[in-house]
């Protein structure tokens, strides 16, 4: 349905919660290296708890690489930086969510190689730096998936 990349991300917690948003939302989860943990670290799994073996997850030693390798439809960046918001943006099957680490966010080679008009955020009160990464991909994540209908959902 929709891919979920994060590129280098740094928090194992956030991480192993991503994993299990993915599990249950039917995202396919991409990781873009460096990664600023191992894969078998005791926090993401906790975080993930047994999801992991439900949820589809790749490694991409670039961000080219992820896109050269999954082709998606349209690659979406989210970042403080966007002038859209992510809940005017119509989302469709094989679309990619782009997030970046916890600590400095979508470099600005990448957002600038996006344009303007592909580079979304989830709005904030004024003063605020960011919300957690997976916060903010659970957030878009839902809005994307209501507007496919919850498409596969029990209910």
């Amino acid at each position: 349905m929709f891919h979920i990349v994060l590129y280098q991300p740094e928090i194992p917690p956030n991480t192993g919660n991503i994993i299990r948003l993915c599990a249950n939302t039917g995202s396919t989860l991409h990781l873009v290296h460096p990664l600023g943990f191992d894969l078998d670290d005791r926090k993401l799994r906790r975080a993930g708890l047994d999801y992991r073996e439900f949820a589809s997850v790749h490694e991409h030693e670039s961000l080219p690489s992820f896109i050269n390798d999954v082709q998606p439809d349209r690659l979406w960046g989210f970042s403080t930086k966007g002038t859209g918001l992510y809940s005017d943006t119509v989302y469709a099957d094989g679309d990619a969510l782009l997030f970046g680490p916890e600590t400095r966010g979508l470099p600005q080679a990448v957002l600038a190689e996006l344009g303007s008009e592909r580079v979304l955020r989830v709005p904030m009160l004024a003063n605020s730096r960011s919300l957690n990464l997976s916060n903010a991909v659970a957030a878009v994540v839902y809005e994307a998936w209501r507007q496919a209908g919850f498409r596969g959902s029990a209910g």
